[in-house]
């Protein structure tokens, strides 16, 4: 259900009686240029939204388009990690610059900005929220044709910041096979529809695993209900990423510009088509 008003204004940052329907959000930069923001979301964790976020990220870069991903996921971020990117945010008092990977992503995450990566975030929900919106603001994205932001789980305080913050033009909603999962993921669904965000489609990780012996396919976590959710909501299918040891491999080396999968090919190919640019 929608968030209901207590009236404590310190909590939300408007006032009793003001118009909520205006538009709240925040200027990025002054010298920051990003012309489409995409958002991948699911309803729980554990589903692989880190790897779909860094899979279209480079999806969209090999099709010639200047990529950054912003990872709002604060007390979990492992974008970094995926990428390789390590070494010091830089910057002056207009602004900080995105730590650039091996292929040419600009990449903003908690985990360069801490001492040591293994240090924890402990920190409350508004101030979370708040690192957020600096993400978007004290950065300078330079000519950022498309940036993807990695989203925390839930539809609580960091996805409404970002929803409400700043002009999200589509999410991609994550799934995986199991039922449960599917259930959690028509929260996702509910919310973006309320927050009138465009849905793009749905993307179904761990969806099987294919011997390599005998080329069969095995739903190892269960079958696959991705599309009945599609049919009942009328959503695309942009993608089913299978089990494959070699992705993960290559996640945890910090390479994942060098996986030659194309799974994300074809959601890519639909997010340009979706902004008139195919």
């Amino acid at each position: 259900m929608a968030e209901e008003c207590n009236h404590d204004c310190s909590s939300c940052g408007t006032t009793c009686g003001q118009d909520t329907r205006k538009d709240l959000h925040e200027k990025p930069n002054d010298l920051s240029s990003i012309k489409h923001v995409i958002a991948v979301v699911s309803g729980k964790g554990g589903v692989g939204k880190s790897l779909v976020t860094g899979l279209l990220a480079v999806a969209m870069s090999r099709k010639g388009q200047h990529t950054g991903i912003m990872d709002a996921d604060i007390t979990g971020p492992s974008i970094p990690k995926m990428f390789g990117t390590s070494g010091e945010v830089t910057g002056s008092k207009i602004g900080a610059y995105p730590i650039k990977s091996a292929g040419g992503i600009d990449i903003v995450s908690m985990n360069l900005l801490l001492e040591h990566t293994t240090d924890p975030v402990v920190w409350r929900g508004p101030i979370i929220s708040g690192i957020v919106k600096q993400f978007w603001h004290d950065f300078i994205w330079e000519d950022v044709d498309y940036m993807f932001i990695d989203m925390p789980p839930g539809t609580g305080d960091v996805p409404l910041t970002v929803f409400q913050s700043i002009p999200v033009d589509g999410i991609v909603i994550v799934t995986s096979p199991q039922e449960l999962v599917s259930m959690i993921v028509e929260k996702a669904v509910k919310m973006a529809k309320l927050m009138n965000i465009p849905i793009l489609g749905l993307v179904e990780n761990m969806s099987y695993f294919e011997c390599p012996d005998c080329g069969k396919r095995h739903e190892i976590f269960g079958h696959s209900h991705i599309a009945e959710i599609a049919d009942q909501y009328q959503l695309p299918v942009l993608a089913r990423i299978p089990i494959v040891p070699t992705l993960a491999a290559e996640c945890d080396a910090g390479s994942i510009e060098s996986v030659e999968g194309d799974w994300l090919d074809q959601a890519a190919q639909n997010i340009l088509e979706a902004n008139g640019e195919a």
